[in-house]
């Protein structure tokens, strides 16, 4: 089965079925919707960036930047660009309003263009110098598509589609923008952090860390390294599969390792599932429930971003150090 969507995890297929849908009339927000305001960094335009499609050329400073990946918003805002368009996040949770992107985004609406397909007259609409993609699953006719709009920048064939981490994903936004500086930055401040929570909590080093998808496939999907939402965890020293996996009934025994996190449940989701309640990872108070896919810690997660990742490092370490810590008497709190 394709690899679930990081944001809509329901709609496994959603990012690799992203297509372009013109579906006819522009957004009537185009005119209203704000404009990238700060100025670039040291880097001199004209910029180009090699992708796997072909080479994205930046003449200038971008001033109207539409993003159409699924957590592309996150990337250009730290860099302090507010987009003039967005890809619609399909699912419960309220993107607009989360929490760690409130400051960036200075109580700008952003127009959509589209969710599990591209909207090409939405997009062409909103007149964008540059647009942004860089885990869109695009594929390369979309690409050409778009590229007739402005410059695209898509992900590198460094990585496999959809795999492209964090820090690569913030320099190459970076590099469009003309902010490398400030791309480093970022990356340099966020491992920073990284590396202070693995500091405070030696117990995670080397501990295998199962992280398991509710509601998808057979009713439970383990994550492997071939997932971006895994980074999360292996840059607090935490390891997890190579290969993402469907776990049937009859392979619960997947999900029992040194640790578990549960993306899609709450305690009350949990107790009623009798197949992972009788895990010894669960019994043994070893599990961290990440909360429901409408929740800011399940979404943070799969943003991924300079701007959620500090977030999750507040919000879900203690849990996990907790889980982690050897001792069964010590609480996990559950997430919500």
């Amino acid at each position: 089965m394709p690899r679930p969507s990081r944001l809509a995890v329901p709609l496994a297929a959603l990012a690799l079925t992203a297509g372009l849908a013109a579906c006819g009339g522009g957004s009537d927000d185009a005119a209203a919707a704000p404009s990238a305001a700060a100025s670039s960094s040291s880097t001199a335009f004209p910029v180009s960036i090699e992708n796997k499609f072909g080479t994205t050329e930046v003449p200038a400073e971008p001033q109207r930047v539409v993003t159409v990946g699924f957590n592309d918003e996150d990337f250009v805002l730290a860099l302090g660009v507010v987009p003039v368009g967005v890809r619609d996040l399909i699912g419960d949770y309220d993107a607009p309003s989360r929490p760690w992107a409130q400051e960036q985004l200075g109580g700008a609406e952003l127009p959509t263009v589209g969710g599990t397909e591209l909207d090409v007259e939405a997009i062409a609409a909103l007149d964008p110098d540059l647009i942004v993609g860089v885990y869109s699953y695009i594929d390369q006719a979309v690409y050409d598509q778009l590229s007739k709009i402005a410059p695209t920048l898509a992900q590198t064939d460094a990585y496999a589609d959809g795999a492209t981490p964090w820090q690569e994903q913030t320099l190459l936004t970076g590099r469009a923008l003309g902010r490398e500086d400030r791309a480093q930055e970022l990356v340099d401040d966020v491992e920073g952090r990284f590396d202070e929570a693995v500091g405070a909590h030696p117990d995670l080093a080397g501990k295998a860390i199962a992280v398991d998808l509710t509601g998808v496939g057979s009713g439970h999907y383990l994550l492997g390294s071939d997932d971006l939402r895994t980074q999360f965890f292996t840059d607090l020293g935490l390891t997890v599969p190579g290969t993402s996996t469907d776990v049937s009934p009859e392979r619960m025994d997947l999900l029992d390792a040194d640790v578990l996190a549960v993306n899609g449940y709450d305690q009350a989701k949990a107790d009623a599932d009798p197949l992972l309640s009788a895990l010894d990872v669960v019994t043994s108070g070893r599990t961290v429930l990440l909360g429901g896919y409408e929740g800011d810690v399940s979404a943070a997660l799969g943003f991924g971003s300079p701007l959620s990742l500090p977030y999750l490092l507040d919000e879900v370490v203690p849990a996990l150090a907790a889980a982690a810590d050897g001792d069964p008497a010590t609480a996990v709190t559950p997430l919500s």
